[in-house]
């Protein structure tokens, strides 16, 4: 049975993330692989498939999250059914040749180098050379302006802080709750990727069916060969994370690095990650729910309803229903040690981000709880005594209606909640870790016993490798199949000017996809994968 008791409809596996907030430090290591790997050639110049946004900030494109500007995902029409905000095929029909309702480069930033040359080459003169910007799109000489991370750190902040959406929901809400005054001023990083939706409406958007959302793992991708450039996709991703590369006149967006996900590697951006902060696992989930969860009527309703889509692998008849539907015996196993069902299902930790977007987002977020206890410490309190931690949860620098409005549409209650247990965790084990008696009351508070508790600080703080990503391989027996074939109408990322195409990768021995600028050669080989598995499992090696 599902979580609220109804039959178990059609189940299926989706590879999702959950990224914990409180350990991003902002060193935007995973952007800059990510870029390396995936889009450093000609037309993505401007492109970030993983960003790092300060927040409160514009973000990427500027002010992405102005639905009624945008008009991406979905909405509910007079009869409480879904439809696309950017409208149905008859408003498509007529805006095909026009799209106007589109970022244009100034909302996303022109890119731009710098003009060394003329540091060494410039004639004898009384005055200094410089080394001025000149577009990486027309070679021009330009005006910087604007960038993906122009708000990094609250970069100019009393100037653009308040163009953030989610400031001006919070401020309409909780009045003037967030304010830029320094001694008022909070900040947290937000890690971005395309959130590989269950109910995606870039997928829905696409007139020529070439974005599509693959059966076996859930990752959304764009078929190469039948993308015409329409770039519907673009305004139908309500987080903007779908690119229009203007050398190809395709749309490219993030792939989850699905050629490593199949040999059983994590992502670039997982892999690279500084702060460990990020968890790679399979959800089981009835997909003939789906609909009906994205429906909810109350936005602030829909973080529960997508809850109730999933479901927990280890009820036996779930899994009965899952190899009924031909989910793969390892997939199932793995759902059961996932560590991302575990976060949003168990432990209830991690939220989505915008589900008020009705997509039914797969990257979720533990919400920041260390500047509770840095301001707590500041004035003299004990940062990780529980009473000072929930008594100050409330009235944190960073406002809970802040939160919500990111993760759980406006609803504070979900926010509290997670942020809540996360306060008895640290509270329950400094006492562990001190040799001290844990207080009961604290786990009692939060509803979670104290065998969860320490469950949940072994997968929040000092998981290995093995523990953070768990990923099934039981397609490896297909990925030769997937990667390799020379089907022409197969989603393959190796023809000429797939987005895997011209320019070299940052190594030459296949590292992190490195065959992606070779052309006449597959996108990637099992081989090099297999390879980088055994080379990169740093924490294994480091036990050896």
């Amino acid at each position: 049975m599902a979580r609220d008791g109804a039959p178990i409809g059609r189940v299926m596996a989706q590879l999702a993330m959950v990224m914990n907030l409180d350990k991003c430090i902002g060193c935007h290591t995973c952007s800059v692989t990510c870029k390396q790997t995936w889009t450093n050639r000609t037309g993505m110049e401007y492109v970030w498939f993983n960003n790092v946004e300060t927040r409160p900030g514009q973000g990427y494109p500027r002010r992405y999250e102005d639905q009624e500007r945008w008009r991406g995902g979905w909405e509910l029409n007079k009869r409480g059914r879904l439809k696309l905000k950017a409208g149905g095929r008859f408003q498509k029909l007529v805006s095909i040749f026009s799209n106007p309702v589109l970022p244009e480069i100034k909302d996303y930033y022109e890119p731009w180098t710098y003009d060394y040359r003329n540091l060494t080459d410039a004639p004898l003169g009384e005055d200094f050379p410089v080394a001025e910007p000149r577009s990486l799109l027309d070679g021009k000489p330009m005006k910087v302006e604007w960038s993906s991370n122009w708000d990094d750190n609250l970069g100019g902040a009393p100037e653009h802080g308040g163009a953030d959406p989610m400031v001006v929901k919070t401020r309409e809400k909780a009045a003037e709750k967030v304010r830029f005054a320094f001694e008022q001023t909070f900040m947290f990083y937000l890690p971005r990727i395309c959130e590989h939706c269950l109910n995606p409406a870039c997928v829905a958007s696409c007139p020529s069916g070439a974005m599509y959302k693959r059966e076996e793992d859930g990752i959304v991708l764009v078929d190469q060969d039948r993308c015409r450039g329409w770039r519907m996709c673009v305004t139908g991703c309500p987080y903007k994370k779908v690119y229009f590369n203007h050398a190809t006149g395709k749309a490219e967006k993030c792939t989850l690095c699905y050629p490593r996900l199949e040999v059983g590697l994590p992502t670039v951006c997982s892999e690279t990650c500084v702060g460990r902060l990020r968890y790679l696992g399979v959800v089981l989930y009835d997909a003939d729910r789906v609909t009906e969860a994205a429906s909810a009527a109350d936005e602030q309703d829909l973080y529960e309803a997508q809850l109730g889509v999933f479901l927990d692998p280890e009820d036996p008849e779930v899994r009965r229903a899952a190899e009924r539907d031909g989910i793969a015996h390892d997939w199932i196993e793995a759902a059961r040690r996932s560590p991302v069902h575990a976060l949003i299902s168990t432990y209830r930790v991690a939220l989505p981000l915008h589900p008020e977007y009705r997509t039914m987002p797969m990257v979720w977020y533990i919400p920041p709880l260390s500047p509770v206890v840095d301001a707590l410490a500041e004035t003299g309190f004990d940062g990780e005594d529980a009473g000072n931690l929930f008594g100050a949860i409330d009235t944190l620098r960073i406002p809970l209606e802040y939160l919500a409005e990111l993760f759980t549409a406006g609803d504070t209650e979900p926010v509290r909640a997670s942020l809540d247990r996360l306060a008895a965790m640290r509270s329950y084990m400094r006492d562990v870790n001190l040799g001290r008696r844990p207080d009961s009351s604290v786990t009692e508070r939060v509803g979670m016993k104290g065998q969860d508790i320490e469950d949940m600080y072994r997968l929040l703080a000092v998981a290995k490798y093995e523990e953070r990503y768990v990923i099934p391989t039981a397609a490896v027996g297909d990925a030769r199949r997937l990667e390799e074939s020379a089907v022409p109408d197969a989603c393959s990322l190796d023809h000429a000017d797939g987005p895997g195409m011209g320019g070299t990768g940052p190594t030459d021995d296949g590292a992190f996809g490195g065959d992606s600028g070779r052309k006449a050669l597959p996108l990637v080989t099992l081989e090099n994968f297999h390879a980088l598995r055994r080379r990169q499992t740093a924490d294994k090696e480091e036990e050896k």
